[in-house]
């Protein structure tokens, strides 16, 4: 039989958290008398990890996909989506713009390397395009000093007949947990982006779920979210679970125990005895470790269920397996099942905050060595 590990996407789950999603823009925004955002669905990175053919299938309730890679926007296209997709760090190069136009992609504009590729091109299919304001993130985007004469270009490009919708955009860098810095953020955009027409683009899943973020001033103003990781059921906030934001998750990395040991208080388990056993202890191996994409760093505690019973990690993760703690589960044995995250075990978030990182990098990190199957 094959190695006893497996990832699950769970397509419902996928359809379930855009429902959050739009059923809260649509809620918040009734109270105010005012349309409802569009959603750009976030599928950049195969998808954080759950595969692109099964977000289109999943998303389709989504007014736009948004991502990075060309190839992966073309797969989209391919699998039959035909509404907008966004590239989200624009083109690279001329020949981008060709591909770009056969495709029906937006693009960002966020450099002056950009506007000038568009200022040679020949008019054609227009492109849309969102022009990206740093507000303080400082990565992509062009500074408030430098905006208004960019946006200019994007403009007359439009009028050239290379542009077809222009609008605006920014990134927050704290929403998730600073209201004063992302309020700064919000009121440099509305400053900067004064009087110039077109929608506006400002929200990534934590502003998304926090609406005074995405409440522009104007009931009438185009508006369109960017969601991400919320999509796939984890939560974008470091002390709100994704449960309590009505989400569920959306993959399930499940493996088996393939070794039981009994270990004597004293002796150490895994490589260099991360973990000294401090009593008598049952101890199974998982036939999971770095390879398959579990965190290396993870640490003793980290939970992990093991036939239905929460437990934890003992040792150091290694390529191939990991060790968890048996002493209280009894009944579990060679075969037992073993949930390392996703439905019927500690949440993405657990694991990844007891490794000091984020849940979207180990649903990222699912190695392909995994079999992944699909639950429709």
């Amino acid at each position: 039989m094959p190695r006893p590990i497996s990832a699950s996407i769970s397509l419902p789950s996928l359809k379930h958290n855009l429902a959050v999603v739009a059923t809260q823009l649509n809620s918040f925004s009734q109270q105010d008398s005012r349309v409802a955002p569009h959603i750009w669905a976030v599928v950049k990175a195969n998808a954080y990890g759950h595969g692109i053919h099964n977000a289109v299938r999943a998303f389709e309730q989504a007014q736009g996909l948004a991502m990075l890679d060309l190839d992966e926007a073309v797969k989209c296209r391919e699998a039959g989506w035909s509404k907008p997709i966004l590239m989200l760090e624009g083109f690279f190069e001329p020949a981008d713009i060709a591909v770009f136009r056969d495709y029906s992609l937006w693009t960002t504009l966020h450099c002056q390397e950009q506007l000038d590729m568009l200022g040679a091109a020949q008019p054609g299919q227009p492109l849309h395009a969102l022009v990206k304001l740093n507000t303080g993130m400082n990565r992509l985007g062009f500074s408030a000093q430098n905006y208004a004469a960019a946006y200019r270009q994007a403009l007359e490009a439009q009028r050239r007949g290379v542009l077809g919708t222009v609008g605006k955009m920014t990134h927050f860098a704290r929403s998730d947990d600073s209201v004063d810095v992302t309020q700064e953020q919000f009121l440099l955009f509305q400053e900067a982006t004064r009087h110039l027409p077109g929608p506006v683009s400002l929200c990534n899943s934590a502003a998304t779920l926090t609406p005074r973020y995405w409440m522009w001033p104007s009931p009438d103003t185009e508006q369109w979210v960017r969601p991400g990781i919320c999509l796939y059921g984890s939560s974008p906030f470091p002390n709100q679970p994704a449960h309590d934001l009505g989400l569920r998750p959306a993959m399930t990395l499940r493996s088996q125990i393939i070794g039981v040991q009994e270990v004597a208080a004293g002796q150490g388990v895994g490589y260099g005895h991360a973990f000294i056993a401090p009593k008598p202890m049952r101890v199974g191996v998982v036939a999971c470790g770095y390879a398959d994409g579990y965190p290396r760093h993870a640490p003793n505690g980290t939970p992990v269920t093991v036939d239905g019973h929460a437990t934890q990690l003992v040792g150091r993760v290694s390529m191939d397996m990991l060790i968890v703690d048996l002493t209280s589960v009894l009944q579990a044995g060679i075969g037992s099942p073993v949930v390392l995250w996703g439905h019927g075990g500690p949440s993405v978030d657990q694991v990844a905050h007891a490794a000091g990182t984020i849940g979207y990098e180990l649903l990222c990190a699912l190695a392909p060595r995994v079999p992944v199957s699909v639950t429709v």
